[in-house]
């Protein structure tokens, strides 16, 4: 972590404390340093009674309830968006500022729709609320903002190959599940998801408009224009689950108003912050979701002109959902609050 404020320490509660993102975003705030003096594990009553380890020290796992949020200063928030329009308001009351990584507040006009290395400054102006964009947004903006600030893209068509990590924890081990009972011979089980995702694949399922674009696909589409600040932008995207555990990889067409150079465009995307080039042309060697795996930057490469259109790129990208995806961009965003005081003073204590 940059520049961080260690002066101060500050008192964080992680609301979904037991899910993949939730347990993701204690190891990243161990590994990254980040200034604490005080940590709240919150969750449903389901996780009533669980602990988890954190920098050697077992915590309980609290149910959620008006108190938990009592001289707490910062809230991360990864149980949902019913969870979260539930308490976030909540939180804020009491003074605490909230990362929510769900989808409620994304297209709030006054809540800030924030990627640490895209809009840094729009974490500056919240009112108590910041949200983490989508998992493919995340991913994609990542990728395209550094060609964008050179060349403003006109176009962008996406197809996303999505992880079981995305719907969850429990869609990761009913994938694995699936995959040992097909390998028996046995009839996969369906709980999570509505089709088997073993050894398949098939368009996202979450629910079509009168256009027939899922509720995923527009994510893509609202949340860039919002995060650009650009509502020009013109975003056909085809959200696929795949057989992945936990990252996704996106197949990317970039169209501009002139012709946009191969080699300008590898020479920024490797220069560009969360970003890593992955090109070994010979060997047919590109981002794969295996390697993106654990990794924080997004693994971008095959960057090649399209040879459809002449002011067009393509490009391929793999990153992990749990981590860029959700965790790591929320805590990149807190970082964010504390080196640049953007986290209500009164809510720090000085060490």
């Amino acid at each position: 972590m940059e520049d961080c404020h260690l002066s101060k320490s500050y008192k964080v509660a992680i609301l979904g404390a037991t899910g993949a993102v939730g347990t993701e975003l204690l190891e990243l705030l161990d590994s990254r340093a980040f200034p604490m003096s005080e940590l709240k594990l919150l969750a449903s009553s389901r996780s009533a009674g669980k602990t988890l380890t954190f920098r050697g020290e077992e915590i309980p796992v609290e149910v959620v309830e008006e108190s938990s949020f009592k001289n707490v200063d910062l809230v991360l928030a990864s149980a949902g968006g019913s969870t979260s329009k539930a308490w976030a308001s909540k939180a804020v009351a009491a003074g605490a500022v909230v990362v929510d990584n769900s989808s409620a507040f994304r297209m709030d006009p006054n809540v800030p729709l924030v990627v640490p290395e895209v809009n840094p400054e729009a974490a500056a102006h919240h009112q108590g609320i910041i949200a983490n964009p989508n998992c493919t947004t995340i991913l994609m903006a990542v990728a395209v903002w550094p060609l964008h600030q050179v060349q403003p893209v006109q176009r962008i068509v996406a197809a996303t190959y999505q992880s079981a990590s995305g719907a969850g924890a429990r869609a990761m081990e009913e994938m694995k599940d699936q995959a040992t009972a097909i390998l028996q011979g046995q009839t996969p089980k369906t709980e999570i998801f509505p089709y088997p995702l073993a050894f398949n694949l098939f368009p996202h399922n979450s629910p079509l408009n009168d256009q027939g674009y899922c509720e995923e696909e527009m994510k893509m589409v609202n949340e860039t224009r919002k995060i650009f600040g650009d509502p020009d932008i013109r975003i056909s995207p085809t959200c696929v689950r795949v057989p992945v555990l936990r990252a996704h990889s996106e197949a990317l067409n970039l169209e501009f108003a002139q012709p946009f150079s191969v080699s300008k465009a590898r020479e920024i995307l490797a220069a560009a912050p969360g970003v890593k080039l992955v090109e070994d042309w010979q060997a047919n060697y590109f981002p794969m979701p295996m390697e993106a795996t654990g990794r924080d930057e997004v693994l971008v490469g095959r960057i090649r002109q399209d040879i459809s259109a002449p002011n067009g790129l393509e490009l391929w990208l793999s990153g992990d959902q749990i981590r860029k995806g959700a965790a790591l961009n929320a805590v990149q965003i807190a970082e964010l609050l504390v080196t640049r005081n953007w986290i209500r003073p009164a809510a720090a204590v000085s060490v």
